[in-house]
């Protein structure tokens, strides 16, 4: 289980947490996302760790390992924060997902199919990460009390905002609870849209008081679309470009729901950035989810999504919710030795 502690760290864990710091801001994109592809074709180097870290089924270039650290092996529970204005069809589409990954009647293929290949990953004492991931305590931040421009750094203060408040604090649950910062359309964050959507890590407890595995995605539907809301809106450089209709009628939101499950996964099998990842430096980990980037079916790779599905109105999708349709990125499997989903044809 994570091993998150519960009080501040003494003062040789705050030095830590310092030295962690400058190894953030100073080490430039970490923990960070882009799922649009990166060129039109698959090469061989594409299968090198570079920019691009797509594998859709050799594993001969990919070293996948465990470092020894904690996973979440406990039942993970999501606060959520929502930072700026979110209308109240927005939020039902995030938490549905959520719901949806511990689900157990969705139609196949299904939220929860995709989550087991999540499952399958161990820490140390041979224990998976828990099937139960659950909504916890929500705090809305409608007025925008960082500002509507943040840092890395103001992100953390943002949590800390949100579990210090004088009126109905998010819990503090630092063994299983998974941090989901959630940023509005009309706000930038460090790097967004250029090298980043989304990415992962934990809070400093010189900075937060606590160890707490945070997750932030953004919503890019004015700001990148082309770049975050992939593939349901199309970055310029690629030719004749037909985006795919989005399953649940807004591309902002849908195109958060497969950044919310990459760092999702990647928070459950490497919360404190020593358990699972390939590489040598932990400081630019390649993760489950990095591992598969663009790839949403079978076949997947360089602009290629693979075989995924089509709704009855058009709508794209390769899973199933509750109630709802998603369109989610495909995760690696170290038992298979490839990527895979709940939609593969294999299966």
């Amino acid at each position: 289980m994570c091993q998150g502690l519960s009080a501040p760290l003494p003062p040789f864990a705050a030095l830590l947490s310092f030295a962690l710091l400058f190894f953030l801001l100073a080490g430039g994109p970490v923990w960070a996302w882009r799922p649009w592809p990166q060129n039109g074709k698959m090469n061989v180097t594409d299968y090198a760790f570079g920019d691009s870290k797509k594998y859709e089924g050799s594993s001969e270039f990919v070293k996948l390992r465990y470092h020894m650290g904690p996973v979440l092996t406990t039942n993970i529970t999501v606060h959520t924060i929502w930072y700026g204005k979110w209308d109240r069809n927005q939020k039902k589409i995030i938490r549905e997902f959520i719901n949806s990954i511990s689900a157990t009647n969705s139609p196949h293929p299904s939220v929860a199919g995709w989550w087991r290949t999540v499952q399958l990953y161990t820490d140390q004492t041979g224990a998976n990460i828990s099937k139960t991931v659950r909504l916890g305590e929500e705090k809305n931040d409608r007025f925008y009390s960082h500002g509507k421009s943040l840092t890395r750094l103001s992100i953390q203060s943002v949590i800390k905002s949100a579990i210090t408040a004088k009126t109905r604090p998010l819990p503090i649950n630092p063994r299983s609870g998974l941090y989901l910062l959630l940023t509005a359309d009309d706000v930038y964050v460090q790097d967004f849209c250029t090298s980043v959507c989304g990415f992962h890590y934990f809070t400093f407890p010189s900075l937060v008081g606590y160890t707490l595995p945070y997750a932030w995605v953004g919503n890019s539907a004015k700001l990148c679309p082309g770049q975050c809301a992939y593939p349901f809106a199309m970055p310029a450089y690629i030719p004749n470009p037909k985006p795919f209709k989005s399953p649940n009628g807004d591309v902002g939101v849908d195109g958060m729901i497969s950044v919310i499950g990459h760092e999702m996964a990647e928070l459950a099998s490497n919360p404190l950035a020593n358990a699972w990842y390939a590489g040598q430096d932990p400081s630019f980990p390649v993760e489950i989810a990095d591992l598969c980037e663009g790839i949403y079916g079978t076949g997947g790779g360089g602009s290629y999504t693979g075989q995924v599905l089509d709704a009855r109105d058009g709508a794209t999708y390769n899973m199933n919710g509750i109630r709802r349709r998603f369109l989610v990125q495909w995760l690696w499997s170290h038992v298979l030795n490839y990527c895979t989903g709940p939609n593969a044809l294999d299966h």
